[in-house]
């Protein structure tokens, strides 16, 4: 026997009701995301202006802003090795007018490093790697008389804790790989931490430091014009671009190390929204004139897509755990 459920006129309106409301609801995200961005778009940038780390985005954010037609802005917000930036971002809306350009530090780095932080990298949405540039060993000429890496680890050890280590900050990419070099190398530094590249880069040119473990989209210029020493990259191979400089690896087996620039979304950023940033992200990245001002940078641009971008930062945090643990780094 069929039981026949039978629905008065207003039951079933309140049906057909729902069902409209449930295919608008399941057509907004793709909705929204063809409609997107229909206003500005902020990019926080956690470290101040001057830096690679501000000056990659800027120039992704130009393109952006010509394909949206809409205002594309970097915001500086600085302070505590990134995280006062990514806290910003990951209170944000999840609709992707506000998103976070950051290295390592905020990212992947700091969640080993602090006891407690007022955001969840782990819940951040990856979007793209914009590119890679390899840190190098910088001195001041004046201060660092020696031209090759032996020489200077030679000294460093005769003289230990005399050598003044310029970083970004506490906890920052330089600041880790400096930890490195002096763990492998059997040296110790005087660690003089600073709120950014720019900064540290000004007193190591003035000779109020001695060294620098910086990324050359930096420090390249300063290079060039005689003002810094390129003692060695951190690369595993020489540079195309530099083939006369050495790697660190050459005399240190195994020391790598990279600054990246990555974009990610607050938690819970629709999908499609984010699809469609990386889809416009990695068109710039494949830019001639992107690319010539990256390679200007000594940057290396990467793109792929939030997988794989988010992949990599999970690679990223084992990374540099391993060294914050076996260097004994704290944030004092």
């Amino acid at each position: 026997m069929k039981t026949l459920l039978k629905m008065s006129p207003v039951g079933k309106c309140v049906l057909a009701a729902a069902a409209v409301a449930l295919s608008f609801a399941a057509a907004a995200p793709q909705a929204f995301a063809q409609d997107y961005p229909n206003r500005s778009v902020k990019i926080v940038v956690p470290f101040p202006a001057g830096g690679t780390a501000d000056a990659v985005p800027r120039l992704i954010s130009e393109f952006l802003s010509r394909k949206w037609g809409q205002a594309v802005v970097i915001e500086n917000k600085t302070g505590a090795a990134g995280n006062i930036g990514a806290e910003s971002v990951f209170n944000s809306d999840p609709d992707g007018y506000t998103l976070l350009s950051a290295p390592p530090p905020p990212l992947v780095i700091n969640q080993s490093l602090y006891p407690k932080l007022n955001y969840d990298a782990t819940q951040f949405v990856p979007i793209v790697i914009l590119a890679r540039v390899p840190n190098a060993l910088l001195v001041n000429p004046q201060k660092v008389p020696q031209n090759t890496l032996a020489e200077f680890i030679a000294n460093a050890k005769a003289n230990p804790g005399k050598i003044t280590s310029a970083t970004q900050g506490n906890g920052t990419t330089s600041h880790l790989t400096s930890e490195m070099f002096q763990m492998m190398a059997g040296v110790k530094f005087q660690h003089v931490p600073y709120r950014g590249s720019a900064p540290a880069l000004q007193d190591l040119v003035a000779g109020s430091v001695d060294v620098m473990f910086d990324n050359l989209g930096s420090s390249l210029a300063l290079v060039n014009g005689g003002q810094l020493k390129l003692v060695a990259v951190a690369t595993v191979k020489p540079m195309a671009a530099l083939p006369k400089v050495p790697t660190i690896a050459a005399t240190l087996p195994g020391f790598e190390a990279t600054a990246w620039f990555g974009v990610v979304a607050p938690p819970k950023t629709p999908p499609e929204i984010v699809k469609k940033i990386n889809a416009d992200i990695n068109e710039a990245l494949k830019q001639p004139e992107i690319i010539a001002r990256l390679d200007a940078m000594a940057a290396e641009t990467v793109g792929g897509t939030p997988e794989q971008t988010g992949a990599y930062m999970r690679e990223e945090v084992e990374r540099w755990r391993k060294v914050i643990v076996a260097a004994s780094v704290t944030l004092n």
